[in-house]
């Protein structure tokens, strides 16, 4: 079982979405966490509500946290996925070795959702789950 953890900056969409897929679909092989440099604390309601509601997955253990509480764990990560820009140019130090490091630039969902109705944003959640959905099946098929 190897450990993956999905960094962005404020850990409430991009990165609990690929959290949620690998924890969902993909459990027989990695277990996922995901964290932020400067956490909003709490998951995107919009998100929330289309994860549990159109992919029927329990977000109940899932939280939007600082990746400081990785530094000492006794969790090894394995591999770091960074889903934004800002997290993949920050310092972390608890990057694996650099060949375990990967970066998807994926555009944030959370700042286009406002001040949108709630069609306009599952359309939206729904294209930036899509887009890691497929960035995920890419990289198990590739991975070793």
């Amino acid at each position: 079982m190897k450990n993956i953890l999905f960094v962005c900056t404020g850990n409430s969409a991009r990165s609990i979405i690929a959290e949620c897929i690998i924890n969902n679909e993909y459990n027989d092989k990695y277990k996922a966490y995901s964290a932020g440099s400067k956490p909003s604390g709490k998951i995107n309601e919009d998100v929330k509500k289309f994860l549990e509601k159109n992919k029927n997955y329990n977000l109940n253990n899932y939280k939007s946290e600082n990746f400081e509480i990785y530094i000492n764990n006794k969790i090894k990560m394995d591999h770091v996925i960074t889903v934004c820009n800002n997290a993949n140019n920050e310092i972390c130090p608890i990057w694996p070795k650099q060949n375990q490091i990967i970066h998807w630039d994926i555009d944030d969902p959370v700042s286009k959702l406002k001040n949108l109705n709630d069609e306009e944003k599952q359309i939206i959640i729904r294209k930036t789950f899509n887009e890691i959905n497929k960035k995920i099946n890419s990289w198990v098929k590739s991975e070793k």
